[in-house]
């Protein structure tokens, strides 16, 4: 299977955060998130694991815990239910991978 980039919607999801999902398929997802500078992606845990990329930008995450500032090229790691969110500091954009796939993103 072959996913095109410019075939996959941007959603406006608010507060200054836009989502994308770029991929998913028996178990996986692959979700692109775009921040404004100082954007909030409010604290939240779900069942699902998850890695997320930080592709561009500068981003103050939480993760259970543990608060520490990520820029481009880092990954984080985020176990299921644990508390986890991040204020954008820089103008930047995040790649998740879930597993397994995160239906509540499908349903309209």
């Amino acid at each position: 299977m072959f996913v095109f980039n410019d075939e996959c919607p941007i959603q406006d999801m608010g507060n200054g955060a836009k989502r994308q999902i770029l991929a998913y398929g028996g178990t996986l997802m692959q979700v692109q998130w775009f921040f404004e500078e100082n954007a909030v992606g409010a604290l939240h845990s779900h069942p699902h694991e998850q890695l997320t990329y930080v592709h561009s930008g500068e981003f103050e995450f939480t993760i259970g815990d543990e608060v520490k500032i990520v820029k481009a090229g880092d990954t984080l790691y985020k176990k299921p239910n644990i508390m986890h969110g991040c204020v954008c500091k820089k103008a930047g954009s995040l790649i998740d991978t879930f597993t397994p796939l995160r239906e509540d993103f499908l349903k309209k």
